[in-house]
């Protein structure tokens, strides 16, 4: 009987020690997994937060090609502006040849003419190009290549175009004694004009 009670009282002893021992690992298990659960929502928070710069870094560089792409077409609107190279064309000599009104069939017309000239050495085509004078008479140029170095003249009259001679098919006088002729290129730029008349000649280029 003596031994039995102490038999009962050992084992009793061993289980409350393993209930403590239990009990003392319960609260650090509880502490690591909190733990864990709190390294998880900031894992979480620093994955949003790179996603997040991840993004402004794109916009941020979206608009900086969008601003690159901006400037780049700005200078080269600028640059074109700036730095047009001057035009090689422009008007020569002018025959007006007062008297020719009373011309009946209109032959002395072809006496009448305005030159063009290609100061350059590279062909120029002329077609849109326009000559007009101060009462709004216009001739605009046919598809006509212009070579280097070289001229056309064109006339009033009626006649064949050739590659010196260009005809505006008029059956009355275009040039009077005073008078502007003014040349403008297919834009509606004027690059020349030349005056002649009671001062005498005067010619602008440009």
């Amino acid at each position: 009987m003596s031994a039995s009670l102490t038999t009962r009282r050992a084992l009793a002893a061993v289980l409350a020690a393993g209930a403590l021992i239990g009990a003392a690992a319960m609260p650090a298990a509880a502490d690591g997994h909190g733990h864990g659960r709190d390294n998880g929502r900031n894992h979480g928070r620093d994955h949003d937060h790179g996603r997040d710069n991840g993004r402004d870094n794109g916009r941020d560089q979206g608009r900086g090609r969008d601003h690159g792409r901006d400037h780049g077409r700005d200078n080269g609107r600028d640059n074109g502006r700036d730095h047009r190279a001057p035009s090689s064309i422009a008007i020569g000599e002018v025959q007006n040849e007062d008297g020719m009104r009373g011309d009946r069939f209109g032959r002395a017309l072809n006496r009448e003419w305005v030159e063009v000239k290609n100061t350059g050495r590279h062909a120029v085509n002329l077609r849109g190009y326009t000559l007009t004078d101060e009462q709004g008479n216009r001739y605009r140029f046919p598809d006509f290549r212009l070579d280097g170095r070289s001229s056309v003249k064109v006339h009033t009259g009626q006649g064949r175009n050739t590659r010196h001679d260009l005809y505006q098919d008029r059956r009355r006088q275009v040039w009077d004694d005073s008078d502007t002729a003014t040349l403008r290129d297919d834009r509606g730029n004027i690059i020349d004009t030349e005056s002649w008349g009671r001062r005498g000649h005067h010619h602008r280029n440009g």
